[in-house]
């Protein structure tokens, strides 16, 4: 296993969020053609929904309704997702709503990531920065008065 964590990319993980429990399946090729393309492989896919009571449970794909075909990712888990990812996911949610939760290994970044550790060096700290935060934030850098530029 050793051999195998050296050779792998960094690993993210997602939750998306379906209101009122509608998924189209719009975004799932999309998903897809990231793991046909090598771009990403697939670690978990996990859908949870949250009762109005506000309990929380795993879904099964079958279980997801008619209108969407996910049997693309049956077979989609490596066993990392537990009971605590689905409560987490589950306290993120809006009662009567569901998510899927995604953890992906991101292929991309592999050989990077290799090469960094052959050379010992680590990753201490990551993250994300939501899209709805970035465009705040140029919003607000172009509502700023002019700037004195250093130099």
């Amino acid at each position: 296993m050793s051999d195998d964590f050296e050779a792998m990319g960094p690993v993210d993980y997602m939750i998306v969020e379906f209101p009122g429990n509608r998924m189209t399946g719009e975004g799932f090729p999309l998903l897809v053609d990231l793991v046909d393309r090598g771009i990403i492989r697939i670690l978990d896919l996990l859908f949870v929904r949250k009762d109005s009571d506000g309990s929380v449970a795993a879904v099964e794909l079958t279980d997801l309704g008619d209108g969407v075909d996910l049997t693309v990712f049956e077979g989609a888990s490596s066993g990392l997702l537990g009971q605590d990812d689905i409560d987490e996911a589950g306290a993120a949610l809006e009662p009567g709503n569901s998510a899927g939760i995604l953890v992906y290994e991101n292929l991309w970044a592999a050989p990077f990531a290799r090469a960094m550790r052959r050379s010992g060096a680590q990753l201490v700290a990551g993250g994300r920065i939501p899209v709805q935060a970035l465009l705040a934030s140029l919003d607000a850098v172009e509502a700023a008065p002019d700037r004195p530029v250093a130099g």
